[in-house]
């Protein structure tokens, strides 16, 4: 089993150490995208060519906004996708939409100004919440916000404010999972409903009590449990 796994805005491949560990100790191969907001370049995976008598699956795991992150090409090749408190739409319709849209606008001067370290160290305790955000894994912004990691997160933002549906390439063949996240602060409960009606084929898990990052949540061998028959 190949896997690919992509963090969401303002995270980094340092959440997925765990899942890597555990992934490889089952000898499936593993590979973390990394967007480069911070201190780590930035990588877009790719699959690995599989000898021809192999028969491996294809598995892509996305936190939040990751699955918008990835390239269309290594998605549309994804046997199976794993979505962890994502959406397809992010800003709904309605007044919690137009309340979520100038928070963004918000966050984006921030993003512009002085403030922007201030309002991600808001951003990740939202994140980590109900938990303690010091369980959190180093941050991109542990050794500051550098000009690149501003212009990238900008960037993203910006796209993150205009996602309308699932992605480009996504495999509506795969077999999907959504897991969704119970005490969520930061994706609203209308985009996750919106998500699931578009993918009516998926397994859905709820985390009641877990946050955005899913901190001190059994989300991992929960995972594993489903990934595992694939394999």
């Amino acid at each position: 089993m190949q896997l690919i796994a992509m963090h969401g805005w303002a995270g980094d491949s340092h959440g997925w150490a765990p899942w890597r560990q555990a992934c490889q100790a089952r000898d499936w191969s593993w590979q973390s995208g990394d967007r480069g907001y911070g201190y780590l370049d930035q990588v877009e995976p790719h699959w690995n060519e599989a000898p021809p008598s192999a028969s491996q699956r294809r598995v892509v795991i996305a936190h939040s906004m990751g699955v918008h992150l990835l390239p269309a090409e290594v998605l549309s090749q994804a046997d199976a996708v794993v979505l962890l408190a994502s959406f397809g739409r992010f800003i709904p319709e309605g007044k919690a939409g137009r309340r979520l849209g100038l928070a963004i606008e918000a966050m984006a001067g921030q993003l512009r100004s002085n403030r922007g370290e201030t309002m991600l160290a808001e951003f990740l305790a939202r994140a980590a919440a109900p938990a303690d955000p010091a369980l959190m894994s180093p941050t991109p912004f542990d050794a500051g916000l550098s000009a690149i990691g501003r212009q990238r997160l900008s960037q993203d933002l910006d796209a993150l404010a205009h996602t309308s549906g699932l992605p480009d390439g996504f495999p509506h063949q795969a077999r999907v999972l959504l897991v969704e996240a119970g005490a969520d602060q930061i994706v609203e409960r209308e985009a996750t409903e919106a998500l699931a009606a578009c993918l009516p084929q998926a397994d859905r898990i709820t985390l009641q009590g877990a946050g955005h990052c899913f901190l001190g949540s059994p989300v991992l061998p929960m995972v594993l449990a489903w990934l595992e028959p694939l394999g």
